[in-house]
């Protein structure tokens, strides 16, 4: 395995990740929303019992789900190169068929670290300096979650040439990460909901939520189930979605 061609990849598609300015500067836009618009109204609104501060509460959820939502987005590049047969183009590069697939993957990695940046200092600047300890294994989970959702993004592309399948499927996914996880709400607030505690419980983004809050003192740590589940999670949908890339490029 050549490394220097895996990170000749990744850097492409890093590169291409300004092609989408507009798409995310969209993409900002809707979390800093969340964050200061829904935040704020939500602050007045919420049982101060569960939560005293909710724009704290929820501000480490929403660099959580920015981070899921730009490493996706490689996705969205392989469906197109897919659709159009670009993928015959890039087959015919001297390199391995699994070097190519790992660096698709770390470059949708990449690309999620580099957006979730401004977010992370925004974070800084509401929560205060965070424990040093915590806050390393946070940024680890960061990176194991970019590489899972990369690799998910093209995985779920992989699947069908119908953009409107891609894009029900993708809706639906995005609804479950999202809301059935510690993001916007406790979770002792749907601890009566069974099904939905227990998906919310080792949603890998509710695991990246509670570290960060963990690390800004706005939290406890995930338990010892919840932070064994996001390797593994991270490694199964990274083996889904290097065998589907690969099944769709064989066609």
């Amino acid at each position: 395995m050549e490394v220097s061609q895996i990170i000749k990849v990744a850097v492409r598609d890093l590169n291409r990740m300004w092609k989408y300015r507009w798409w995310l500067a969209g993409l900002v836009a809707m979390n800093l929303s969340d964050l200061f618009i829904m935040a704020t109204i939500f602050n007045g609104v919420v049982n101060r019992a569960l939560i005293p501060d909710y724009i704290k509460f929820v501000a480490p959820g929403i660099t959580a789900i920015a981070i899921f939502a730009s490493s996706f987005s490689i996705g969205r590049e392989v469906m197109v190169e897919i659709r159009r047969d670009v993928h015959h183009y890039l087959l015919s590069l001297p390199m391995r068929r699994y070097e190519l697939l790992l660096g698709r993957a770390l470059g949708g990695t990449i690309r999620g670290l580099v957006y979730a940046i401004p977010f992370l200092i925004l974070l800084i600047a509401i929560e205060g300096l965070p424990n040093v300890e915590i806050f390393s294994v946070a940024l680890i989970s960061l990176i194991l979650l970019a590489f899972s959702m990369s690799s998910l993004g093209i995985a779920l592309s992989s699947i069908s040439r119908q953009m409107d399948v891609q894009a029900t499927v993708r809706s639906l996914l995005y609804f479950v990460l999202f809301f059935f996880s510690t993001v916007f709400y406790p979770s002792r607030a749907i601890s009566q909901f069974s099904a939905i505690r227990l998906i919310s419980h080792y949603n890998p983004v509710s695991v990246v939520a509670d570290l960060l809050r963990a690390s800004f003192g706005e939290g406890v740590m995930p338990a010892a189930d919840q932070l064994i589940s996001l390797p593994i999670l991270s490694f199964l949908m990274s083996v889904a979605g290097m065998l589907l890339y690969m099944k769709a490029m064989a066609k």
